[in-house]
């Protein structure tokens, strides 16, 4: 009975496309020259296409399965199909789709046989059609719903195997407008939704990781409430990969008009990456995401890292890695900079340039600003760690006492040679091991407050962008200079209020998240010691106050150069407050604030 239904469906959609071929608008209408004429033309056309619906509601329902499938991305494509047609359903499948399963040995139908129309406008019309979405919709308790179908000819639709035209591939892959916009899916997304709004009858399925699940599911006879559960679960993902593609299409979309303002509405599509142990705090659920969004499209930054050994990461790890590796990555790569942060903030900096081009000593550097902090901190670097490094890390003593080996939660960095990963898994079974590419340009940042969301671009400025304008009467030497452009460099990545104290290519000190500018210049003196004699001295942001104040205690301290933004109405004090102690003041232009 079934190879007859088989035989008898065949027969049925093979006249279904004959009739659609032979009436294809053009050739034909061309040689009618009256309306009279077109007008029975259509009427023969339209009673033909009747006649043909009838024939295929004969067809019994109560047994025929079907799947739609129609997919861009092909991965897994064909055994799904052959999995499917094994559990008796007919495969319905588009275009490139279509030809693929029958190439690998599945029967297939193509949809112009169901809808008795073609593909049409360059195959933008295939499946926006009647009898494809009246099969996908029609709700199978409902009489009115089943006799409809049936008058019209439509047979239901049971799996509905859909994904996108690669929009977003191809805006980074540097598609022109009319590329871009012309891989918007249309008729993919109406039915994803169409299925997903029908799921207690029908399975969508959006993903190829989940085509195997589906047949083990339909292979273990499921009940009533399991199938009902699965088919939810294939609905929410269904609907939710619609909505990332469409958030994808409006980001692109809103940076061809928006001239850089703000868009009216905003929707950021995002992938679960890891679900945490917990949060800052172990009672604190938490969870890691990758921004699906254009802006992140190179893949860069700690949430899309390699994690090549160690415990799995935690939420606090997160956001210490990603201070850590950004101020790394502000550091030019032509000089190798170590970064070590403790609780998101830099406790310890130095470059190969501050130890004579050699970062193996810049490490031990950027530990002895302050070992007390950089035990059981991140380390980071922006170049390459090799076997030397990593044997520098897995045995450098603490300095505190010359006995205890330097522990560390991370270690972070753009590559790793062979040799020098193999040695940094010895230092411990717990460490920490990331690999990822440094973030380039300017992104955005969006940060929750309650009720909403506040949107800033990144503070991407960095001593190569501005201007330090001298404004006391000595001038820094260009030595000084260059140490100012390094403490500038790490004061944007300390917390405000933030004052770092520095020499070249090395930071001695830091004061940071102090509600008043001077008790963090007091704490960075202090850190840096008798080294801050001679050093440099840096502030996020302007002083309010000179004399007694931040300005004339580091001046007394012995810092020979200091820079800051400007802007003060007391501008004036601080520049008087220099020329007394003979201290070269510079300002910036721009604040470094970090909340």
């Amino acid at each position: 009975a079934r190879r007859t239904r088989g035989a008898t469906r065949t027969r049925t959609m093979a006249t279904t496309t004959t009739v659609a071929l032979a009436v294809t608008p053009g050739a034909r209408f061309a040689s009618m020259g009256s309306s009279e004429t077109r007008t029975r033309a259509m009427g023969r056309r339209a009673a033909a296409v009747t006649a043909t619906r009838r024939a295929r509601a004969v067809v019994t329902r109560a047994s025929a399965k079907r799947a739609l499938v129609s997919v861009s991305d092909k991965s897994q494509m064909n055994e799904l199909a052959k999995g499917l047609a094994g559990l008796g359903y007919e495969i319905v499948s588009t275009g490139g789709s279509a030809k693929a399963i029958e190439a690998s040995g599945t029967a297939v139908t193509s949809v112009d046989a169901v809808t008795g129309f073609p593909e049409m406008l360059d195959g933008r019309v295939k499946t926006l059609h009647p009898g494809v979405h009246g099969g996908i919709l029609a709700k199978r308790e409902d009489a009115s719903h089943m006799e409809a179908i049936a008058k019209h000819g439509i047979d239901t639709i049971d799996v509905v195997a859909v994904n996108l035209y690669p929009f977003r591939e191809t805006v980074a892959g540097g598609g022109d407008f009319a590329q871009c916009v012309e891989n918007i899916d249309i008729g993919g997304p109406a039915m994803i939704r169409a299925a997903a709004k029908n799921h207690p009858h029908v399975y969508v399925v959006v993903d190829p990781n989940d085509y195997e699940k589906l047949i083990e599911h339909l292979k273990s006879s499921p009940s009533a409430a399991d199938d009902l559960k699965f088919k939810r679960e294939l609905a929410w993902k269904a609907f939710q990969h619609c909505a990332s593609y469409d958030s994808v299409v409006s980001e692109y979309l809103w940076s061809q008009i928006g001239e850089g303002a703000p868009a009216p509405e905003l929707s950021v599509p995002m992938t679960l990456t890891a679900a945490l142990r917990y949060g800052e705090n172990p009672h604190q659920p938490a969870a890691v995401y990758a921004d699906g969004s254009l802006a992140e499209s190179a893949g860069e930054g700690v949430a899309r890292s390699i994690q090549h050994h160690g415990k799995e990461m935690s939420y606090n790890n997160y956001l210490d890695a990603d201070a850590a590796y950004g101020c790394a990555c502000d550091y030019p790569t032509s000089d190798p900079t170590c970064v070590i942060v403790k609780h998101t903030n830099p406790c310890g900096i130095a470059s190969a340039s501050g130890a004579n081009g050699d970062l193996l000593e810049a490490y031990r550097m950027a530990v002895r600003a302050d070992p007390i902090s950089a035990f059981g901190g991140i380390v980071a670097f922006n170049c390459t760690v090799d076997a030397d490094m990593a044997r520098e890390i897995r045995e450098f003593r603490s300095p505190t006492d010359d006995e205890t080996r330097m522990f560390y939660e991370i270690v972070i960095a753009p590559s790793y040679t062979p040799e020098g990963l193999e040695v940094l898994k010895g230092k411990s079974k717990t460490l920490r091991i990331l690999e990822t590419k440094p973030r380039t340009g300017s992104t955005k940042s969006l940060r929750q407050v309650g009720g909403g969301w506040l949107e800033q671009a990144s503070d991407s400025l960095v001593p190569e962008d501005i201007t330090f304008e001298a404004v006391s009467d000595v001038k820094p030497t260009p030595e000084q200079l260059e140490a100012l452009k390094f403490a500038w460099r790490a004061v944007k990545h300390v917390k405000s209020n933030a004052i770092t104290v520095a020499t070249t290519g090395r930071l001695l000190g830091m004061g940071s998240g102090q509600p008043n500018r001077v008790n963090s210049v007091r704490i960075a003196l202090e850190k840096a010691g008798e080294e801050a004699q001679g050093a440099v001295l840096a502030s996020d942001a302007f002083f309010p106050f000179a004399w007694g104040d931040s300005v004339e205690i580091a001046c007394q301290a012995g810092v020979k150069a200091i820079a800051h933004p400007g802007g003060s109405m007391r501008d004036q004090d601080a520049v008087d407050v220099c020329n007394k102690y003979g201290v070269a003041l510079v300002t910036t232009g721009h604040r470094h604030f970090r909340h």
